[in-house]
């Protein structure tokens, strides 16, 4: 039995009680991935030195009186388009293969107060634009249940890290759905908290208006426990929510009794695989037994969401990928004849395909004349969406549906047809829209491969959304199923 098969909260509370060290938890971290990374390819970059000097400072400090979070020693991976001070951070881009941050990402400050072990930064779509991990510019990341498949995206290599038991737990981010996705496919659990709810300061803008980090883990406690650590006001971001940060593992009780449930006809419609819509069914069975209640519910503009989202994302991430010209930092073209020459051959040699796919969507949508039939149109449909989830909200505590409509598809079978690809973020991109906090627990199998429960809760409200999630969980054991690598 590995280490991490346990909860962090019984992990430290070994570490306490002097049963195992700090020592013994980066060891078993990198012994897995020397086991396993060959196949599954999770990580970009290791940081074994300086986690290995780390630990021992920690395990002195174990023998000391000084308190302990609980996160105290934990090894945790960081997807790589999270700013790192002194470890590499490419955001699987050529354009960034060698850069080297000079400060911390507001979120790796908070762990670093908490004082968790950095292992190594995670494999993800190329500037998080992708939903299969195929993007990368490095390499692809295989999902732990069946090599064949992806693990989903972009947050892929956070997921199969935490599904391979590489770490037991990491940081992804969601801009239509890249940490649900992944966290659906791989069989763990992924949270996309409430907009505003984490500081993006240190996060490598894809879409600033919809972009979020959040944890993945094997648990809904852990996952309330690593929430916990990185929620909050910063002043560094001028969109982080100046809300109080609530004790979110109190809100685990197991009790949903006279909760109300929403389900939207369409989150089981048209598209969602039979696996998907019977999974969510026998979930809300397993919630009826515990006192919920739930109604079928309608979210009429979700169906644009998928074109609304790549309008304004990729508008957005036009203008962000702007500053990569090769001029200050990231890669340079050689034999540039002028500086308009150097942007262009920068640009051309260093984004993949998708990345440039959508930096061109993005500006056609920016540019004058199409800017109100596109850009603005879709920020108004934008607004109706989140109206939908408002009025439903009015009545109900949360909406629950399939975080994705099948299960993880085989790598290579969807790269070449965009629109296939994006449609498969289709149940994930509206809580986006809306800035509702979302969370993805494993619900089920199909032909082998983990099946997600998406449960969704009003702004500010991850309490819920976890007390459901937790309450589900604990009348399942789909989470205490492990790939066999």
């Amino acid at each position: 039995m590995s280490l991490f098969d346990y909860k962090v909260s019984e992990l430290h509370e070994r570490l306490v009680k002097k049963e195992i060290s700090v020592s013994d938890l980066v060891d078993e971290s990198y012994k897995r991935i020397h086991e396993v990374e060959d196949k599954v390819k999770a990580f970009l970059t290791l940081d074994e030195e300086r986690a290995r000097e780390k630990a021992k400072q920690l395990d002195e400090k174990l023998a000391t009186d000084e308190p302990k979070g609980l996160l105290f020693g934990m090894p945790i991976g960081i997807k790589d388009n999270i700013v790192t001070k002194g470890l590499r951070t490419t955001c699987a881009s050529k354009i960034l293969e060698n850069f080297d941050p000079i400060y911390d990402a507001t979120v790796m400050n908070k762990l670093h107060e908490a004082e968790t072990i950095t292992i190594g930064k995670l494999n993800m779509d190329e500037f998080a634009m992708g939903s299969s991990t195929e993007n990368s510019g490095f390499h692809k990341t295989h999902n732990p249940w069946n090599l064949e498949t992806v693990p989903g995206g972009s947050s892929g290599g956070s997921a199969a890290a935490v599904a391979a038991g590489e770490v037991p737990f990491a940081l992804g981010s969601d801009t239509g759905g890249s940490i649900r996705q992944p966290a659906a496919f791989c069989g763990v659990v992924g949270l996309k908290p409430t907009y505003g709810r984490v500081s993006r300061f240190g996060l490598v803008a894809f879409a600033s208006s919809l972009d979020q980090i959040g944890p993945i883990t094997r648990t809904v406690e852990d996952n309330a426990y690593l929430l916990q650590a990185i929620a909050g006001l910063d002043p560094n971001d001028s969109t982080s929510a100046n809300i109080d940060v609530p004790d979110y593992v109190s809100a685990l009780t197991g009790d949903i009794k006279g909760l109300k449930i929403a389900v939207p006809k369409e989150y089981l419609g048209e598209g969602v695989s039979e696996e998907a819509r019977q999974a969510v069914l026998n979930a809300l069975k397993v919630l009826e037994g515990l006192g919920a209640t739930w109604e079928e519910v309608s979210l009429p503009h979700s169906k644009y969401g998928v074109a609304t989202y790549y309008l304004l994302a990729s508008s957005e991430a036009s203008a962000n990928l702007a500053r990569f010209d090769g001029i200050r930092y990231g890669y340079r073209a050689k034999d540039a004849e002028n500086l308009i020459d150097l942007y262009k051959k920068t640009r051309a040699e260093g984004f993949g395909d998708e990345v440039k796919r959508r930096i061109m969507l993005g500006t056609f949508a920016l540019s004058s004349g199409y800017y109100d039939a596109y850009y603005k149109k879709a920020q108004q449909v934008r607004t109706l969406i989140k109206k939908d989830f408002e009025d439903v909200f009015e009545k109900y505590d949360v909406i629950i549906g399939p975080t994705t409509p099948t299960p993880a598809f085989k790598i290579g079978e969807k790269i070449d047809d965009p629109l296939t690809m994006y449609a498969n973020d289709i149940l994930t991109i509206p809580v986006n829209l809306a800035g509702v906090p979302g969370i993805s627990v494993p619900c089920g199998f199909a032909n082998g491969l983990p099946l997600g429960l998406q449960i969704i809760g009003k702004h500010f409200d991850e309490s819920t959304v976890y007390r459901v999630a937790h309450a589900f969980e604990q009348a399942t054991d789909y989470h205490k199923q492990k790939p066999e690598l």
